[in-house]
């Protein structure tokens, strides 16, 4: 009887009120648009062109499993310990000599911190360097999870335009002669100069050069976001903003995600020393430090010269199917559409004519069998809704191009109203 008593009391109980036990941090926090919109994209007959996904085909399955016996054997101390907040020394020594040997960083330079992907350091810089209302400046689109990084902290985001060469540095320097009329200073420009995300485009040489003069110029620290460099399938390679640093102001992200495997969540950040130790002691209250089993196979990865060795053939395998969606687009467009042609990267931005709002347009799409990302949420200002990206890394080309075609026929539709 006393049994049935509690449960009858528990049932007639008003229910908890859960919401007024959040933060205000946590009542403003907000799912990824992107992740909600692909919860729709669950029909196997639907082609995705949507999710920023590596092609599982590349993944290095069995030299990744000759490297975890060796670690298990040799290292496995070391591997199945706690490591230190910065990361395995080994791995931050073979990072730092790669990115000489590649992009002409000079060691002496720069420090390594690893991290949790290169989405914790994101999280790390917004930790350490934005108070509330600090302005940050990003391009327009940008990549979506940072603008969910950063807004956690507040600033006020200024957004500048993107053309094919990248970030218009010519409306970013005149907006930072208006903001200095007006007594404010920008404290972060963020950027993906190669191969952007979302829009494909690189950022040229001369653009490089003069942003670095600006931040010198206007006292900012420039934020240097690299996940895609390495993947060109055409063109001529352009150096990291970061090989030109001098003043040490340029924090540059870089990450395994694309270039060996997302499932090991290591990225990292090369700065400043005296930045690094900051974000340093950041990390600490987050994670203690990284999965220390995955740095140490990534660290004899690294040195035994499976990267150098495995990136040619991850450029290999993507280019037919950057190419296939390319040639898609342009035999199944209607008139009205365009589109920017990467020389690298994941991505394809497509704009369609003014009055379209790619995420209304969604639900029709997906009726139709093809998934894409509606360009809304890669803006700041959240002002432009004719635009979406398309993802050519996943799925095959004869799938890239059947899903070309049958997105083509929903803006077709959507054109004709």
């Amino acid at each position: 009887m006393e049994l049935e008593k509690r449960l009858k009391e528990k049932l007639e109980a008003p229910p908890l009120n859960y919401e007024e036990y959040f933060s205000e941090k946590a009542l403003g926090m907000k799912a990824s648009e992107i992740r909600e919109l692909l919860k729709l994209v669950e029909s196997s007959d639907v082609i995705s062109l949507a999710g920023g996904l590596p092609a599982p085909e590349t993944f290095p399955v069995e030299i990744i499993e000759e490297i975890t016996k060796e670690v298990l054997k040799n290292h496995a101390a070391q591997a199945l310990q706690y490591g230190t907040t910065k990361g395995f020394t080994p791995l931050r020594l073979a990072i730092a000599e790669w990115m000489r040997q590649r992009y002409e960083i000079p060691i002496s330079k720069v420090d390594i911190m690893i991290t949790s992907g290169s989405q914790q350091a994101l999280d790390l810089i917004g930790r350490v360097f934005i108070n509330p209302g600090d302005i940050v400046v990003v391009e327009g689109p940008t990549y979506l999870a940072t603008l969910q990084a950063f807004k956690y902290y507040d600033p006020e985001l200024i957004q500048i335009p993107l053309d094919d060469e990248g970030m218009r540095i010519d409306l970013l320097e005149e907006k930072l002669q208006e903001l200095e009329k007006e007594g404010k200073k920008v404290k972060i420009v963020y950027t993906i100069p190669t191969f952007q995300n979302p829009a494909g485009v690189t950022m040229n040489e001369k653009r490089r050069k003069r942003l670095l003069e600006l931040a010198s110029q206007h006292d900012f620290i420039i934020v240097e976001d690299n996940p895609y460099g390495e993947l060109r399938y055409s063109g001529e390679p352009v150096k990291p903003i970061k090989s030109w640093d001098e003043e040490g102001r340029v924090l540059y992200l870089g990450t395994f995600s694309k270039i060996l495997a997302p499932g090991f969540r290591i990225g990292w950040i090369a700065g400043e020393p005296h930045f690094i130790r900051k974000l340093e002691i950041a990390k600490q209250s987050v994670d203690l430090c990284t999965n220390t089993f995955s740095q140490v196979i990534a660290w004899k990865y690294v040195e035994g010269g499976h990267l150098d060795a495995h990136i040619p053939r991850i450029i290999n395998f993507y280019k037919p199917r950057r190419d296939a969606m390319l040639k898609a687009l342009e035999e199944f467009m209607p008139e009205g559409v365009k589109w920017t042609v990467p020389e690298g990267g994941m991505f394809v931005w497509v704009t369609l004519p003014e009055g379209i709002d790619t995420k209304e347009m969604f639900e029709k799409a997906v009726s139709k069998g093809v998934a894409y990302v509606p360009g809304e949420a890669f803006f700041a200002y959240r002002d432009v809704k004719n635009t979406m990206r398309l993802n050519f890394t996943y799925v095959p080309e004869e799938k890239i191009r059947e899903g070309v075609k049958r997105l083509a026929e929903a803006i077709k539709e959507e054109m004709k109203g």
